[in-house]
């Protein structure tokens, strides 16, 4: 049930796609001139190396036999890439000091831009409460400077610990994947583990995390209490294994959505897609905690999800207003 009405809230916010789809351009652009600035010198340093070029030639006799549908071209030009790549490594092994100073930076400039993102969902989350409580159709600028304050803080800490459980996760299957690779895993099997455990991984942080943004936009919460909230479970007698289950769910859709969009489109449907991925998971957010703590909202102009038994309005909930119920 949850999962369909925040189906039919995503529809009825679906121009909040196109808004979030602007902003992520321009904060995309930004970035790309700041990963620019940092990789191509390095890249510029090692792309003439034999490593590099017999990397890349192995990739392409890879990518040929792949659009061929040549299934033991392939097979021989993946052990070509374990060999070139394993030459690589020890290339790069020697030059230890630069490669830190560059990914340093260049994690840097992902905090910032994950930041700047953040801003972007903090802003989608207001403009989507605003229609679920009130039909009111907030301007994306407007809301985003409204709430650049909470918005900022809630970024703050939110992608420290996002970023870090992030790195962990790619670490964590990345070094599984390498030693899988090095014992000769075949190459379907691999990419069938790494997406499947990565994306698994995903959903239990976002099971965890799921009412943080809500609790702060319509709980009107401090951070500290919006994360209490949101990581306690028993606590607020909300059943984990339903919220992970609609994550999967949401999370293997997202994925063949973008998956379709890739190769059925030639990447031109990702331009709606990717967008579309964040705010149908954000609408989710606010649809499992409106659910989860008996609260009237707007699915669309037509339709108001009711709770069961509807809180009693008092004078301190009016006066402090919450009175959106």
């Amino acid at each position: 049930m949850k999962f369909k009405h925040a189906f039919n809230v995503f529809v009825d916010n679906f121009g909040v796609t196109y808004k979030v789809l602007l902003y992520r351009l321009i904060i995309l652009l930004f970035s790309l001139c700041l990963y620019s600035a940092v990789i191509f010198p390095f890249i510029a340093g090692i792309s003439g190396t034999t490593e590099v070029l017999d990397l890349s030639a192995a990739i392409g006799d890879f990518g040929s036999a792949l659009v061929n549908l040549d299934f033991a071209a392939m097979q021989t030009a993946w052990s070509g890439i374990r060999e070139a790549f394993s030459a690589l490594l020890k290339m790069l092994g020697a030059m230890t000091g630069s490669i830190v100073f560059t990914v340093c930076i260049i994690v840097l400039v992902y905090l910032v831009q994950k930041f700047l993102l953040g801003l972007g969902n903090y802003t989608a989350g207001a403009m989507i409460n605003d229609k679920m409580a009130m039909r009111a159709d907030s301007p994306f600028i407007g809301t985003l400077i409204k709430n650049l304050a909470k918005a900022a803080l809630y970024n703050v800490i939110y992608v420290p610990i996002s970023a870090a459980y992030d790195l962990a996760i790619f670490a964590l299957a990345g070094s599984i994947f390498y030693g899988l690779f090095n014992a000769g895993t075949p190459l379907l099997l691999l990419i069938i583990f790494f997406s499947t455990a990565v994306a698994f991984l995903f959903t239990i942080k976002m099971t965890f995390t799921s009412d943080w943004l809500p609790a702060l936009v319509y709980g009107k919460a401090t951070n500290r209490g919006a994360i209490a909230y949101s990581f306690n479970y028993k606590a607020q007698g909300k059943s984990f294994s339903n919220v992970l289950a609609n994550y999967v769910l949401l999370v293997l859709t997202v994925f063949a959505l973008n998956t379709a969009a890739l190769f059925l489109t030639f990447g031109a449907g990702l331009f709606i897609t990717l967008p579309a991925s964040y705010v149908i998971l954000i609408c989710f957010e606010f649809v499992n905690y409106c659910d989860n703590n008996e609260i009237k909202y707007f699915m669309d102009k037509n339709t108001v999800v009711k709770p069961d038994r509807e809180p009693v309005m008092t004078k301190e909930r009016f006066f402090k207003g919450d009175n959106n119920d």
